[in-house]
């Protein structure tokens, strides 16, 4: 009792003393230690409440293991510092193999011819058509391209994944004649281009009808899928900001999200809860995006579908939460573009054997408050083009831009860019024209057909390989179950024969979008696909054996702690080699 007493008593003279000390400073100066005080107070509650819902989110075990990936991370670039023969000897090896990768990089992507400068007088368009052979020659290995008796492109094989959705000439002679007759046209002035601004307002309007949001929908175009999902993001941190006044915004999305919400994440300040999707059927962990939400949500995403795999969310349990806590809902629909809204119409959505059902998506799900669509994927049109859309009009003025006070005058935008390409529009516009909806009920029945066969011929017919999920429409993912296959290799391999697919990364697999120009290579892919498997599980690696681009970016970057890091320097090289000459 006395060493309590004795405790109590000490203590009541340091508050004594401290009280005393504060009533002698000036009534200024104790405002500022209240102040200081309160603030570092707020600060240690405010950080609290931000470590709990961070844990929250990603549990003890996904926190731990976040934890644990960073302190590797900082112990290896430590290490990679430190005066150690071992780490100067790795260090030194890294900066070999970073040297000759990039070197390759540059030399597949540059060529010799450059103009650097302007010519002194003006070429006609003889040379000019001239050097655009030249240099599509060169990009194709030197081989002549295009045109009667020359070789065909391999996306004009069919042998790429996406890229190019469409691509009978017919379609690209509408284009290029609609893109001709307003190449100088800009939306930034209706007044004198009255018909781009009405065109631009016809394709967010058939986007909405597609998506079921008419009469009450509103959206803008985009320059693409990556625009009009930022534009999204920063629609919601606006609202929130001005309707709840959330400073210091969230957003919940699946680890298959498309990566341009990371990107205006990043741009706009907005903090990602990333949740993980079930390994058999691809879908977002519906118990750890309800942890996620707090009060700072401004958003939940959900994919229709996904660019990894192909596969759907569950958009229609994403919609109830959204409801349930008064948050914005956007689905991702970029990649599903004109295919997706067809699928019932095409009595597709029902699926086929048990499988590659259609699931609830559009704004007939009470929730969904935003829509992104790329018309320049399955919609044909040329590249550039994409529409964001949104419930209401109201919504869509907070993706607004607004400036009064400018002394160029009123400044006022929809989007991103101020100046924009009405040639775009008009091709866009062009294009749905063409096609018409007949059109595009039978682009959707041949292309999902095709990309269903592929996944069922895969599931029977090759026992090492597994689908990823049960994807409804045009993207199917390929993982390796056979322990001496790598897929990755595999894709290398084919990628020897002429394809262009997608590799992809947790787990390892590989992907192909089918387009119109995929049926026509549809049993060749099989084909080719049976040979690179067999070779892929019976081959031994020779010493020293160079190893493919999937096998090396990819398996680099899952491999060590450091691997992140080096694929993305690689990265950098790649966008810094696209700007040399």
């Amino acid at each position: 009792m006395s060493t309590v007493t004795t405790l109590t008593t000490k203590s009541l003279s340091a508050l004594v003393a401290i009280q005393a000390r504060l009533s002698s400073l000036p009534p200024a100066a104790r405002l500022v230690i209240v102040l200081s005080l309160l603030h570092t107070t707020f600060a240690l509650l405010s950080s609290t409440v931000e470590s709990y819902r961070h844990l929250r989110a990603r549990g003890i075990h996904g926190t731990i293991s976040e934890a644990l990936n960073r302190a590797s991370q900082w112990l290896l670039r430590l290490y990679f510092k430190m005066p150690l023969e071992s780490s100067k000897q790795v260090r030194q090896r890294i900066k070999t193999e970073m040297g000759a990768a990039k070197l390759d990089i540059e030399r597949r992507l540059v060529g010799d011819s450059k103009y650097i400068g302007l010519p002194d007088e003006g070429k006609p368009l003889e040379w000019i058509l001239a050097e655009f052979d030249r240099m599509d020659a060169h990009a194709h290995g030197n081989k002549e391209v295009e045109g009667e008796g020359k070789e065909l492109t391999a996306w004009q094989q069919g042998k790429v994944s996406g890229a190019v959705y469409h691509g009978h000439p017919s379609l690209s002679n509408v284009i290029s004649t609609a893109y001709s007759r307003y190449c100088l046209s800009n939306p930034l002035h209706p007044d004198l281009f009255p018909a781009v601004r009405k065109m631009e307002a016809e394709i967010v309007h058939k986007s909405h009808e597609e998506l079921y949001n008419h009469p009450t929908g509103a959206g803008t175009m985009t320059s693409g899928g990556t625009e009009s999902i930022v534009m999204a993001v920063k629609t919601y941190r606006d609202w929130a900001r001005k309707t709840k006044g959330i400073t210091h915004p969230e957003m919940v999305l699946p680890a298959s999200a498309h990566a341009a919400f990371d990107k205006a994440a990043a741009y706009f300040g907005i903090k990602v809860h990333e949740i993980p999707v079930d390994p058999v059927s691809r879908q977002v962990d519906m118990k750890k995006v309800r942890k996620a939400i707090n009060p700072n949500t401004i958003l939940l995403v959900g994919s229709a579908p996904n660019f990894p795999d192909g596969n759907m969310d569950p958009i229609s349990e994403l919609s109830k939460l959204a409801l349930k806590y008064k948050i914005g809902l956007h689905v991702d629909c970029c990649l599903g573009s004109f295919i997706m809204p067809y699928l019932e119409k095409a009595g597709l959505s029902g699926g086929l054997n048990g499988k590659y059902k259609l699931e609830p998506f559009d704004f007939r799900v009470p929730g969904v408050t935003s829509i992104s669509c790329d018309t320049h994927k399955y919609g044909f049109a040329p590249k550039g083009t994409s529409v964001i859309m949104y419930r209401s009009a109201e919504l869509r003025k907070h993706q607004y831009f607004v400036m009064t006070g400018w002394s160029g005058g009123l400044y006022a935008s929809p989007s991103l860019s101020g100046s924009r390409p009405g040639a775009l529009i008009a091709g866009t516009w062009a294009a749905m024209m063409n096609v018409g909806d007949k059109g595009y009920l039978d682009s959707c029945t041949r292309i999902v057909g095709c990309a269903r066969n592929i996944a069922e011929t895969i599931r029977t017919s090759f026992p090492e390989l597994y689908i990823l999920g049960s994807p409804p429409a045009s993207v199917i993912a390929f993982g390796s179950k056979h322990p001496m296959v790598n897929v990755l290799e595999v894709g290398d391999m084919m990628s020897k024969k002429g394809w262009h697919l997608n590799a992809l990364s947790n787990p390892p697999a590989v992907h192909i979008a089918c387009t119109m120009l995929t049926p026509q290579a549809s049993d060749e892919f099989i084909s080719d696909l049976k040979e690179c498997v067999k070779e892929a599980k019976s081959r031994e690696r020779k010493p020293g054996e160079k190893e493919g681009t999937m096998v090396a970016l990819y398996g680099l970057g899952q491999s060590s702690a450091v691997g992140p890091s080096m694929v993305g320097e690689l990265a950098e090289a790649f966008l810094d080699a696209l700007y040399k000459v």
